[in-house]
């Protein structure tokens, strides 16, 4: 039986990295991988982008109300394993609702295709993800892509900047951009930052 795997990280811990990299190694391997992301994450219209400028084209991508098996079983042309798809790999994955979470396992279990979801466990003030809440609720395997704080020790949480200052209050989910911009933070230098505020 194939498993549900949620690896995460703060941003820049190279999630998206490790993910073209893992589709690399099946396709050298001469296996078939399908590369999915939410539609919610606008950055490469359509393409998965890593910050040290690699970019693929995603096989797919899911609105907030798209199912996600659906949208799967399509992409790998009606019979996914009819047609030999070795592994479903998808970035951003906490951007998915909790149902397209439950699609990524009965697409492990009941097609037997390994999933292997990318995402960061929290926003900008702490609180989880819908769809990394489910996937630390039901996947099989999690493993934490470690990147550090600007102090030098571990970062757990991601800042949001606008200019050259913190903020604590908006939208869960502003993309990385004009905008705004992200900096992963130790629990120390978050709560300097906060003020000692963790929402």
């Amino acid at each position: 039986m194939a498993k549900l795997y949620f690896r995460y990280g703060a941003m820049n811990s190279g999630k998206s990295t490790a993910l073209l990299q893992a589709a690399f190694n099946y396709e050298e391997r001469g296996q078939r991988v399908l590369l999915a992301k939410p539609a919610t994450d606008t950055k490469g219209d359509g393409a998965i982008v890593s910050r040290l400028g690699v970019t693929r084209d995603a096989d797919f991508c899911v609105a907030p109300d798209d199912s996600m098996l659906a949208a799967f079983v399509h992409a790998a042309g009606g019979d996914p394993g009819g047609d030999h798809v070795a592994c479903l790999l998808v970035d951003e994955a906490q951007f998915l609702g909790s149902e397209q979470v439950d699609d990524l396992l009965r697409i492990a279990v009941l097609h037997d295709v390994p999933v292997l979801a990318y995402g960061i466990r929290t926003d900008f003030r702490t609180h989880a993800f819908p769809g990394s809440a489910r996937l630390m609720e039901i996947a099989h395997s999690l493993e934490e892509l470690k990147t550090i704080c600007r102090c030098g020790r571990k970062a757990l949480f991601n800042g949001r900047r606008v200019g050259d200052r913190f903020v604590f209050e908006g939208d869960q989910v502003a993309i990385d951009g004009a905008a705004v911009a992200y900096e992963s933070l130790c629990a120390t230098c978050y709560l300097r930052e906060s003020g000692g505020a963790l929402a």
